[in-house]
């Protein structure tokens, strides 16, 4: 008779291990391999109910140095890589014009 409980299925693995992945709009691109990538959230005011934006840099690996500024770019979590990069780009979503 086997116990069931400690055994783990495939359709249990991908909710652990879920990434979390932002949209945002590059303001730099001046590092090697490293673009800055900023990202709005929308939140609600605790008291006063009112929508207010805020935005969050985040530190993004760009392998290839394809990004350029203004670009719309879609990045994903990943293991620390420096001190400050613990993203990275998956997509370009939408070009600089």
């Amino acid at each position: 008779m086997t116990d069931s409980s400690n055994e783990t299925t495939a359709d249990e693995a991908p909710d652990r291990n879920r990434r979390k992945v932002r949209e945002g709009l590059v303001v730099s691109t001046k590092m090697d391999k490293t673009v800055v990538v900023a990202v709005i959230d929308r939140v609600q005011h605790r008291r006063y109910r009112k929508t207010l934006q805020r935005t969050t840099k985040l530190h993004a690996h760009d392998e290839a140095n394809e990004v350029r500024e203004g670009d719309r770019v879609r990045v994903a979590e990943t293991r620390p890589m420096s001190r400050q990069k613990r993203w990275r780009v998956v997509e370009v979503l939408e070009r600089a014009r």
